[in-house]
């Protein structure tokens, strides 16, 4: 008989704020903010400036309550506990009037033995929180000093709550402090044995067998044997054995072996193969079981010293992979809203721009558990950062033991995971010690609390819980030792924002040689019927209170006028601003990324900044709040595919890069025209080639001084396309000066649509060139698979429209779609 019984408390909780009489009704998981909302007693947050009258919030103490029956399955067992997966942040918890747990950390949960007071009937739970602002300022005020922090300028409370620092503000993000039950709470209850963790770990891998070794912790009523039953739902691994059990608390180690294993690959290596593995231990005429989710892959980080500084890279089952991503914030300011239909499409949108990495930034929260089902699914690496960013935290004994106890629950939690590739400590503190003045402003003690937090706990932490991974102690690092210096590109990984926040130009990006480019970014807005979302016509301008309070990078969108005009002429409207905005960052990032694979195998590894949204607001995301891809992912489907073709000026020669991420080698034509831009054919080359597998190459380079009379560069352009006997491979072109200084003609294209299976097919083509072409169908929801592409003479483009509606007709779908260009933009 299997002997565990959970019951949810999810249901039927009330809150009110505390000195106040009236309750209202309280979503668990949840947090305050929606269920003032969702009680109307607040407006949405996001909408125009909402945030800024919604700061009271955060001084506020808040009591949720409920009053619960438990199972009578539950109610008859020996042993109850009741857990809340994640409590934010400071709360005490009583249980029929007696106090049972006082929770102080976000990240991890919590837990009591409730068999002793737990009644049949009507018990009463209460959860009282206290203001996470309120709660430290006291603290504070007593220090001498106070830890640096980036956007809590008010208060400075942020570094020593275990919370969740967006929720302070950040330059992307809204200030919104949440207090709540954001994540389930339940009864378990058992009488003999329980199953309190249980882990998986790869000891060897080949491809007739995978050993395995399985620990359990388990927690039993007396000291007695049990039989243990192992097996996976492919039928590869059946084990049954013995072992012996303490009274209490016992860890047992046991190892498997898989036959025939299927390994696991990242996306664009091989498939995702994942095994189910359970496992049984009966005792007392009970059972308890657990399972594990697994995929059978080894994983390497080689950071080791070379002629030319420190390495960066990751390989998988002994393969080189170049890490292709982007950075992951919180989906929103309100996690617990973020359901899992918005993961799948953030996770699958990452997958169709060619992605096989995504990094778990510091100042968010460790993600949800379908976060990393989904990478798993998918084949997406993760990176991931203990949650600490841009600040110093406190090194006191209190706060060290409860990092250590976040710490360890996280570790275990995600350790099975086969996505899950790097343990990083922080995000850019010792970049901020070293850069930041903050060691000219602090005492040096300051600097040994960060050791005992990121050199001790959390890297002990990791070598206890998971030495299978690698722990890297900061980003951008330099190496594995405390950070003594400034950022080095030549060695381990780089954050860049020389383009952005230091006003350089885009071709700086080439001018350094990264060994793994962990950060670099531009931003842009998200597009008009997004804008429409949260403000009003009036807000629509560049400088409005509302777009000022949508852009939280100081000068933002100061900084995105400024190079549109370096490089584009600045439109008329704002509506055709925010969508030049977005092919003005595709570009810069685009510019980036190209050579970041250009000098592989030297850097290894391109990740910008970022990937989502938390609020609808001008960002650095390549995908919008309500999960618009912007021009930069359809950039990003092109610049992050398997294969590259990449043409560079250097002087008076271009040189033609083909870069390939295919563990192959693949034969193909090279071709590569010299057009004017209103149409005719100039030049053309023409190579058969061999793409080396995992390489990067210039197989040709051309001479423009060899280019025809007519081929003036302002109107001129140069294609380049991989073909093989399948078809299209990669396409890409080059402009010989600035975008500022190209003639576009009028664009002459035409546009056939046709019924097809998945959707309706748009076939465009074109006379002359066309840049950045947008595609848009108003007031119809679905998606475009590709989008500001260009089109290239006589060449015709296919893009497939899926409505959600699969039942619309193919005229009204025809009616509605919109067409803008980079020519239209700029009239």
């Amino acid at each position: 008989m299997q002997n565990i019984r959970s019951q949810s408390l999810n249901e039927g909780w009330t809150f009110h704020q505390i000195g106040k009489t009236e309750y209202y009704p309280a979503r668990v998981p949840g947090c305050v903010h929606l269920d003032l909302l969702d009680n109307g007693l607040i407006d949405d947050p996001f909408y125009r400036e909402n945030e800024k009258l919604m700061q009271w919030i955060e001084k506020m103490y808040w009591e949720y309550s409920l009053e619960f029956d438990p199972d009578a399955d539950i109610f008859e067992r020996k042993n109850i506990e009741l857990i809340f997966d994640g409590i934010d942040t400071y709360a005490t918890v009583l249980l029929n009037d007696e106090q049972v747990i006082q929770a102080d950390n976000m990240f991890r949960p919590w837990r009591a033995d409730v068999r002793d007071l737990i009644k049949e009937k009507k018990n009463q739970l209460l959860v009282r929180f206290r203001s996470a602002v309120m709660e430290i300022l006291p603290r504070i005020q007593q220090l001498d000093y106070r830890l640096p922090v980036p956007f809590d300028k008010q208060f400075g409370t942020m570094p020593y709550t275990r919370k969740a620092a967006y929720h302070y503000e950040w330059d992307w993000g809204p200030r919104l402090v949440t207090s709540g039950l954001w994540r389930p709470v339940r009864l378990v209850a058992w009488d003999q044995i329980m199953i309190r963790d249980m882990s998986l770990k790869v000891l060897s891998l080949n491809s007739k067998k995978a050993k395995l070794q399985l620990t359990l912790e388990v927690m039993a009523e007396q000291k007695c044997k049990a039989k243990m039953k192992i097996c996976d739902d492919r039928g590869r691994a059946k084990e049954n054995t013995k072992v012996g059990l303490e009274e209490g608390e016992s860890t047992i180690q046991y190892d498997f072996v898989i036959s025939d294993p299927e390994r696991w690959w990242p996306r664009g290596y091989g498939e995702q193969p994942m095994y189910d593995i359970q496992v049984e231990l009966s005792a007392k005429g009970e059972t308890a079981a657990a399972s594990r989710r697994i995929g059978l892959r080894t994983v390497a980080l080689d950071a080791e010293e070379d002629d030319a500084g420190r390495k960066f890279s990751f390989s998988v089952n002994g393969v080189p992979v170049y890490a292709k991503g982007a950075n992951w914030i919180p989906a929103d300011n309100f996690t617990p809203r973020v359901s899992a239909e918005r993961y799948r499409h953030l996770i699958s949108s990452a997958s169709d721009a060619n992605m096989n990495m995504l990094r778990v930034w510091g100042g968010g929260i460790y993600e949800d558990d379908i976060f990393y089902e989904l990478c798993d699914e998918y084949g997406i690496l993760v990176w991931q950062d203990f949650m600490f960013a841009c600040a110093l935290y406190p090194g006191d004994d209190t706060f060290l033991d409860s990092v250590r106890e976040e710490a360890t629950y996280q570790v275990r939690r995600l350790r099975h995971h086969p996505c899950l590739v790097l343990w990083c400590g922080n995000n850019e503190i010792g970049q901020g010690w070293n850069e930041w003045n903050w060691k000219k402003e602090l005492p040096e003690d300051v600097w040994s609390d960060y050791g005992r937090l990121f050199h001790g706990v959390l890297k002990d932490v990791c070598a206890r819980e998971d030495d299978s991974r690698t722990y890297w102690p900061t980003s951008p690092g330099n190496d594995f030792e405390q950070m003594k210096e400034a950022q080095d590109h030549s060695r381990g990984d780089t954050h860049y924002w020389g383009v952005w926040h230091g006003k350089e130009p885009f071709d700086k990006y080439t001018e350094i040689s990264p060994r793994f480019m962990s950060e670099y970014g531009f931003q842009s807005f998200p597009e008009p019927n997004a804008v429409n979302r949260f403000a009003i016509e009036e807000d629509k301008e560049l400088f409005s209170p509302v777009m000022l309070n949508h852009q939280r990078c100081p000068n933002g969108n100061s900084l995105i006028k400024t190079y549109m005009e370096k490089y584009y002429t600045v439109p008329v409207t704002f509506d055709k601003f925010v969508l030049m905005s977005q092919i003005l960052q595709a570009e810069g990032i685009k510019a980036g990324t190209e050579h970041f694979r250009r000098i592989r195998p030297h850097c290894m590894g391109s990740l910008y900044w970022q990937l989502n949204d938390c609020w609808p607001a001008a960002s650095w995301a390549s995908i919008d709040y309500y999960g618009n891809w912007k021009a930069l992912h359809y950039a990003a489907k092109r610049f992050y595919s398997t294969f590259l073709v990449s043409p560079v000026l250097k002087g008076s020669s271009i040189d033609i890069h083909i870069v390939s991420d295919d563990t192959n080698a693949v034969k193909a034509g090279l071709i590569v025209r010299l057009y004017s831009m209103d149409g005719p054919l100039l030049s053309e080359w023409k190579r058969k080639i061999r793409i080396k597998p995992l390489s990067s190459d210039i197989p040709l380079t051309l001479e423009m001084d060899d280019f025809p009379e007519e081929a003036r560069p302002e109107e001129s352009f140069l294609y380049c396309a991989l073909e093989t006997e399948d078809g299209l491979l990669a396409e890409n072109m080059l402009l010989c000066v600035s975008p500022k200084e190209v003639r576009l003609p009028e664009p002459r294209y035409s546009i056939a649509y046709e019924q097809v299976e998945s959707g309706i097919a748009l076939n465009l083509t074109s006379e002359n060139l066309v840049r950045h072409l947008f595609l848009s169908a108003p007031d119809i929801p679905g998606t475009f698979d590709d989008n500001f592409f260009d089109l290239y003479p006589g060449i015709t483009r296919k893009v497939l429209f899926q409505p959600e509606d699969k039942d619309l007709s193919l005229s009204k779908i025809e009616s509605k779609v919109t067409m803008l260009s980079l020519h239209d933009l700029l009239k």
